[in-house]
């Protein structure tokens, strides 16, 4: 098992944007302090090549990107200040996605401390998110013959919108979004299977929700490997996630969805997703609960 972790203060942000992103540097720290993980365990993805990235992403985009042209109106729609930094970090990020995927086919599981950027579509960015890293990796394995089908199971409590557009149309990534239905974002595109949930959904109820859809989702797609986008924006404590599910009900989605791929012997590469909850200590023990479940139950 492998983590893939990033530098995220390489770049100026507006203030109200650095609180969540302090996760990406406390995760790792917590996990080591732990003893969860070991430092052996971690690297520091390098770029991604341009060729990976256009597997999914238009040229036009990718050169608004790399130039920074970005409009203002593109800019606000991304809901960040377009910087080179940023766009470096994104296709750091991506790589890191990538690597791990690419270390789950070979050992049964990796991890991105970041990633799940699931808003951006072929030709623009939305909601934090300037590349898709899920869909470049897949296409990435998809390309190249390491695998014949993806799974993406995105449990992030908004809609992967990217991600399903971007496999509308292709047989081979079989795309499950299990979702808020009155949360961002408000116009959803349609996975192969969504799951919308209505605000104050408890624990009980999303996790036997979960449960059923699991061995349907795995006989349906009959997956090579799983993309695991692991969101932590369902806890109660989120800002914005307007669900009602519990720290250990948590642990208990995360250790549901690598049960059941463990038991298929399914390759797992996971990414962190989103977290909004008011006190950081929640955001980072429910991300770190989900590495703990993975390396229980896949092994080191």
């Amino acid at each position: 098992m492998i983590i893939a972790h990033h530098d995220i203060y390489t770049h100026p942000l507006p203030e109200d944007h650095r609180f969540p992103m302090l996760k990406y540097e406390l995760i790792p720290a917590q996990l080591l302090r732990e003893g969860v993980i070991t430092t052996e365990q971690l690297f520091a993805p390098a770029p991604a090549e341009a060729e990976a990235i256009l597997l999914t992403h238009t040229a036009a985009y990718w050169q608004q990107l790399i130039n920074q042209t970005l409009s203002p109106r593109e800019q606000r729609k991304i809901g960040f200040p377009q910087s080179p930094a940023l766009t470096l970090r994104e296709i750091v990020i991506t790589q890191g996605t990538i690597d791990i995927a690419l270390h789950a086919l070979e050992y049964g599981l990796g991890f991105n401390v970041a990633g799940g950027t699931h808003h951006a579509f072929a030709d623009h960015g939305e909601g934090f998110c300037l590349l898709n890293d899920f869909a470049v990796a897949a296409n990435y394995l998809l390309h190249h013959g390491k695998i014949r089908q993806a799974l993406i199971i995105d449990l992030d409590v908004h809609q992967g919108n990217g991600t399903a557009s971007l496999f509308a149309n292709n047989p081979h990534v079989y795309t499950f979004s299990m979702h808020g239905a009155h949360n961002y974002p408000f116009h959803k595109e349609v996975s192969d299977w969504d799951i919308p949930l209505a605000n104050g959904m408890d624990t009980a109820t999303y996790l036997r929700l979960l449960e059923d859809a699991l061995p349907v989702l795995i006989n349906r797609s009959k997956p090579d490997i799983v993309f695991y986008l692991s969101g932590v924006d369902i806890l109660s404590t989120d800002k914005f996630g307007k669900l009602k599910v519990t720290q250990q009900g948590c642990r208990e989605r995360d250790e549901m969805v690598f049960q059941a791929l463990k038991k298929h012997d399914i390759p797992c590469a996971v990414a962190m997703g989103g977290g909004y909850s008011t006190h950081i200590r929640d955001i980072v023990n429910a991300h770190c609960n989900t590495f703990k479940a993975g390396i229980s139950i896949y092994g080191h």
